[in-house]
Formats: C-alpha cells, sequence, structure tokens
C-alpha cells in the first residue's frame, strides 16, 4: 500500500485537534494538513459532551499554562464566534461561599482573577445578589462578568469547514495504530499508511497511548473521570437565570456541581466526577476491563486513592444516589428537588496523573523532534483550544 504524504497529520478531530489545524493553516498556508480520527465524525468525545461554558480564566494560577492559554483563547474564541455566527452569549456568573470555611477559598480566586486582568470583579450584598440570581443561598457570593455559554458542536462545525476549505483534508474511521520513524513520522492509521514531517497527537482520552506508541516515555496516565448531569424540568428552570459555581476544593481540579444556563436552551446542574470505567465510559455500564485494571494498578492512581477516598466517596455516592446530588444542589439553591431533577447527559475527562499520585492541574505539551503531544488539556481546553493551536502553530 503505498503511504500518503503530508507536512503535518494530526490525531484528534475533537475541538483541539480543530483549532491546532485551523491555526496552522492560518499561519501556515502553504502546509498540507491532515486530520486522522478514529470516529465517523468530528468532536465525538470529550469535545462532543461539553458543557458549552466560556472560561473566564479567574481560576488559574497566574503565568500558567491554563491562565496565559484561557485568556487569549477567550479573545479568540469570540472572535471566531463573531465571525463565523456561532450562538455564544457573555452572561456572567456568580461563585457561590455557602459557609464562612470557604470565604478565603473565594478571596484568592478574586484575587487571582484580578492578577489575570479580569475587570469588574464584584461581591455582591444580598440584594444584588437576588437582583442576579434570586433563589441562591450564599454567605458571599462573587460576580464574573466575563463567563459565557456558547455552542461548541457548532463551533466544530465552524472550524472543519474552515479547514476544508484551506485545503486541509480529513481521514475518519481510523485510529492511529502505530508510529515510527525519527526524520518523519510513518504513521498506521485504519488502513492507511501516512507520512508526515511532523505528527502531532492532539487524542484527548488516548494521548498517552498514542505519545508511547510513538516511542515516547512518559510519566503520565489518562485517568478516565465521568462527570454525570441532571436537567432541570421546564417548569422549575426560573430558579436559575445564568450561572452558578460553588468555591471548589482546592485539592482537586474539578470545579464542584453547578447549574450552567445552555445556549440552546434549558439548565443542566451538575456534574460530580467520579471514576470511570472505562476511558470512554459515558454510562455505569460501559466497562473496559483492561483500561479498568491499567487505571488501578496505576501507581499514581493508587496514591490519589488512598489520600482521597473520603471526597472519592462522596462523588461515587452521589452518582449512584439522586437524593445525595441533589442534596449537593441544595448547597446553592435551597428550593431544588429531587423531582425537579431529570437524568441529563454525561461527559469523561481525560486527567492526566503522574506516578507520584499528582493530579496535573496545568496543560502539559511536549515536543520532541517529528512531533508534538497535548498530554493534558482538561477544562478549559475547549475555551482555551485556539489559543493552544496558536501555541503549536508557533512552535512549527
Amino acid at each position: 500500500m503505498k503511504a500518503q504524504r503530508f507536512d503535518i497529520a494530526i490525531s484528534g478531530a475533537g475541538i483541539i485537534g480543530l483549532s491546532t489545524a485551523y491555526m496552522i493553516l492560518k499561519k501556515h498556508p502553504s502546509k498540507s494538513v491532515l486530520l486522522i480520527e478514529k470516529e465517523g465524525a468530528i468532536g465525538q468525545h470529550q469535545s462532543g459532551h461539553n458543557s458549552g461554558v466560556i472560561h473566564s480564566g479567574i481560576y488559574y494560577p497566574p503565568g500558567s499554562l491554563k491562565a496565559k492559554n484561557c485568556l487569549r483563547g477567550y479573545e479568540l474564541l469570540l472572535e471566531f464566534c463573531e465571525a463565523k455566527s456561532v450562538k455564544h452569549e457573555i452572561c456572567g456568573k456568580v461563585i457561590v461561599a455557602t459557609r464562612e470555611s470557604e470565604l478565603e477559598g473565594l478571596e484568592k480566586i478574586r484575587q487571582r482573577g484580578e492578577a489575570n486582568g479580569l475587570k469588574g470583579l464584584q461581591y455582591l450584598n444580598q440584594e444584588q445578589l437576588k437582583e442576579k440570581e434570586p433563589h441562591v443561598r450564599a454567605v458571599r457570593a462573587l460576580w464574573v462578568p466575563q463567563t459565557g455559554i456558547v455552542d461548541y458542536p457548532e463551533m466544530m462545525v465552524a472550524l472543519k469547514n474552515e479547514i476544508e476549505a484551506s485545503g486541509g483534508q480529513f481521514l475518519f474511521n481510523s485510529p492511529v495504530k502505530r508510529i515510527r520513524g525519527k526524520e518523519e513520522a510513518e504513521i498506521s492509521a485504519g488502513e492507511e499508511k501516512i507520512l508526515a514531517d511532523l505528527f502531532i497527537n492532539c487524542s484527548g482520552l488516548y494521548s498517552d497511548k498514542v505519545c508511547r506508541e510513538a516511542g515516547i516515555k512518559t510519566d503520565v496516565k489518562i485517568v478516565p473521570f465521568r462527570g454525570e448531569y441532571y436537567k432541570i424540568k421546564k417548569e422549575r428552570q426560573h430558579l436559575v437565570k445564568n450561572l452558578i459555581y460553588p468555591v471548589p476544593d482546592p485539592n482537586f481540579p474539578f470545579l464542584g456541581v453547578h447549574f450552567t444556563r445552555m445556549i440552546n436552551g434549558g439548565i443542566e446542574a451538575g456534574p460530580n466526577a467520579v471514576l470511570a470505567y472505562a476511558r470512554e465510559g459515558y454510562k455505569k455500564s460501559d466497562i473496559n476491563l483492561g483500561e479498568l485494571m491499567e487505571t488501578l494498578a496505576w501507581p499514581g492512581f493508587q496514591k490519589v486513592a488512598k489520600k482521597y477516598w473520603k471526597t472519592g466517596l462522596g462523588e461515587f455516592w452521589r452518582s449512584y444516589s439522586k437524593f445525595a446530588f441533589t442534596k449537593a444542589l441544595q448547597e446553592l439553591i435551597p428550593e431544588i428537588r429531587q423531582e425537579d431533577l431529570i437524568p441529563g447527559g454525561s461527559g469523561v475527562r481525560a486527567q492526566a496523573c503522574d506516578r507520584t499520585g499528582g493530579l496535573l492541574d496545568d496543560f502539559n505539551i511536549q515536543r520532541t523532534e517529528n512531533s508534538i503531544h497535548v498530554l493534558n488539556a482538561p477544562s478549559p481546553a475547549a475555551t482555551s483550544s485556539l489559543s493552544i493551536g496558536e501555541h503549536i502553530a508557533n512552535l512549527i
């Protein structure tokens, strides 16, 4: 079989892979670019199960890759959505401290936001909070005007159209099986053979496996965490005006259960964060024993489980108990009842975990002579996607 030849081959047609191809073709229009995707369409995993939030950058340590790329990505995302008529809205959100012990954490978040250049951050008094979110209970609430909502699937379709208009090509139903070669990458994808001067790994939930297939030793493993959502019944959606978030647990790279108004209508409540039984384990019944055993055998995960088993048990209980999930939501809105909630969707987050038990909190992008690997790109990766793509384009 004769190999197809490209300047650049990208594995993964989620929002990171699409944004990377788009920014490369924008910066290097003469390059031939191929996007390789194991599914039959774009955005079938993390990107297609996204909650649809445009993050402001308030949570992330100043100077971190998350902070830099979220802030830059925010600007690029708004420019792109306005230019391509992708549905979006900057509606703002409140971050809520429900007990005195959370006030210090809320103030640290405010300070990070200001250090990251966010303007208009404001503590709300009870009257102001009632105006923003009438049904919220809080000891203190912080208003973040920059946060928004967007239709990420629509954005990905617009990116695909732009890539194809610029000469980029797609290869679907073709999982990457093997990567060899030092001067150029020799890639086996599905039934096809690909040669490329540069291989870019944007494989999300399988980014660590693809990295190892390329012969690169990495001391991180992707641990899949499933996030489950409920939807609020239509007659009770008046309880939420826009977005309501708790003060997150600083020990975990998750934001806690929250309320999100969706750009196409409706309100989502969630997610929790539980270990998925498969890398693409969107349902409790999705079990891949091989992948599950890999996770459980990973020394880093064992250390995480030993240290944070109580928190993990609470998340696990909320996964199986609607009563427990409702209790967590009532911390923010006491009027929420079990009967207000109907099952919603779920997503799986590709969380990189190192051998020492560290859950990587920042983006992780590694470069070799003929490859670039995006090894950790959890939230706010969708908001940051065009900035990550720009960063990779600048590495070429």
